[in-house]
């Protein structure tokens, strides 16, 4: 059974720092691609950065370029997102993405002061 499970969500301060972790399990996770997306109220779900099976090419959405880092570690089934400099604007669900099939449950960022 497939499943991608997001913790590391919270509130934080503007300009504060987050990771978020997705932790895969139920298909073989080293030939996927992954992403994260985020869902803001009111807002369709968008891509922000996404990573390739091996690990060795990312993309960001512009918003989050120089802020933000993806990054995995096959030998765990780990996909990572740091999130510095965060901004109110970042509120959302942020979701784990595998291949553009898989879907994690999601995990509120809320930047607020």
């Amino acid at each position: 059974q497939v499943q991608l499970v997001e913790s590391g969500g919270g509130l934080v301060q503007p300009g504060g720092s987050l990771r978020l972790s997705c932790a895969a399990s139920g298909f073989t996770f080293s030939s996927y691609a992954m992403s994260w997306y985020r869902q803001a109220p009111g807002k369709e779900r968008e891509l922000v950065a996404a990573i390739t099976s091996a690990g060795d090419s990312t993309n960001y959405a512009d918003s989050v370029k120089g802020r933000f880092t993806i990054s995995r570690v096959n030998a765990k089934n780990l996909v990572y997102l740091q999130m510095n400099s965060l901004k109110p604007e970042d509120t959302a669900v942020y979701y784990c993405n595998a291949g553009q099939k898989f879907w994690g449950q999601g995990t509120q960022v809320t930047v607020s002061s």
